[in-house]
């Protein structure tokens, strides 16, 4: 069936008391059976409620994967992912340029865990294989990264990763499974930050990872030990944000090309970065991979950052706040949010610079968006 039929259908076979939605389980424990080892206690923290798993079967299914594994951020997921992936004395191949709290959990948290690593540039694969070691374990990319929008070259990391026995990880949030399905194209593990697009509506926070009855048993062992489980209320949210995925991603896929062709009109603009863009660097392998660009864009005033804080100041429909994937749009300027943890040198190195915008557009109607731009650019 169309992914669009997946998003309202899998998962709901079971209908408890014959409810259409599945119910919240607001019930931190069940009757225990005896014969099981300790991942098989039914218990909320050990993510194995009937919200959990109707969840987890939704999001097998709509990404092409065996299973699926809900946590309570998509740092939790990603954390998550790797701990139970890598162990001290590994080695880690990771993208340079990529969301910044993910930058400093592999700069700073896992190096005190003994867990080494090595930045990559995505579109260098030719570059890679002198950055092996023997230790190296795995190797993590972002679809689009966040918040330059570089498309990786994903189909040569998958071939990589196969050539050397790695396991191969990706961050899927800009995309969503609506626009892209790494699992398919032969990645392992396929993360999300669903607070973003799959919840869709800014009023959760949750992760997901999805891959292999093997690798997702692992992490739901690691999961099971250090707690960052998702509660029963907020699978219920995400599970009914799901639904709508698929059409809450062809408004997002409209809104960012429409509005990234307006901005780069725009004489105040300089360079404005949307693969959806002929221009973008890697325009070609977007068209080829995704169904859609999304919704989020970034680009540069003449003005500098002054007129960047002039601009954010001037919008109207868009709230100017961190995140990404609601129903409404949002601005910000990454070296204040998303990428404050990295110091000005780590910004510099990977091209964030202060005075860079970033714009995650909503679901409003996209002539009403690039009717506010124009306004608020009028001001700067």
């Amino acid at each position: 069936m169309d992914i669009q039929t997946r998003l309202v259908h899998a998962g709901e076979e079971d209908k408890v008391e014959n409810a259409v939605v599945t119910p919240i389980f607001q019930s931190a424990t069940f009757v225990a059976e005896e014969g099981g080892g300790y991942d098989d206690i039914r218990y909320m923290r050990l993510s194995n409620t009937p919200n959990h798993n109707a969840l987890h079967a939704k999001l097998a299914s709509i990404a092409g994967g065996e299973a699926a594994l809900v946590t309570g951020s998509g740092m939790a997921a990603i954390s998550t992912a790797l701990l139970a992936l890598l162990k001290s004395g590994d080695h880690l191949l990771i993208q340079d340029c990529l969301y910044g709290g993910t930058h400093s959990l592999i700069s700073h948290e896992l190096p005190e865990l003994g867990i080494g690593h090595d930045f990559i540039a995505g579109n260098a694969a030719d570059t890679w294989a002198a950055r092996l070691k023997p230790q190296t374990k795995a190797i993590y990319v972002e679809t689009m990264t966040n918040p330059l929008l570089e498309v990786a070259d994903l189909e040569a990391v998958v071939a990589f990763a196969s050539e050397h026995g790695l396991v191969s990880l990706i961050d899927n949030t800009f995309a969503s499974p609506c626009n892209f399905r790494p699992l398919e194209l032969g990645f392992d593990i396929e993360l999300h930050s669903a607070t973003k697009y799959l919840n869709g509506h800014s009023d959760i926070v949750a992760g997901v990872a999805i891959g292999s009855q093997e690798h997702i048993g692992a992490m739901t062992h690691k999961l099971n030990h250090y707690g960052g489980s998702l509660d029963a209320h907020a699978c219920f949210l995400l599970h009914r944000g799901l639904k709508t995925l698929s059409l809450r991603m062809r408004q997002h896929d409209e809104n960012g090309l429409r509005l990234a062709q307006f901005l780069r009109e725009q004489p105040q603009v300089g360079q404005v970065s949307y693969p959806g863009l002929d221009n973008h660097p890697q325009y070609e392998r977007a068209q080829r991979l995704f169904a859609g660009a999304g919704g989020v864009l970034n680009f540069e005033l003449r003005g500098g950052i002054t007129a960047a804080r002039r601009l954010v100041d001037a919008v109207q429909l868009a709230a100017s706040a961190p995140s990404l994937g609601g129903v409404e749009t949002l601005i910000t300027r990454p070296a204040t949010t998303s990428h404050s943890s990295l110091s000005p040198a780590q910004r510099a190195a990977i091209g964030v610079g202060d005075d860079l915008v970033r714009v995650a557009c909503g679901i409003e109607a996209p002539e009403d968006l690039c009717a506010d731009f124009a306004q608020a650019l009028a001001q700067v």
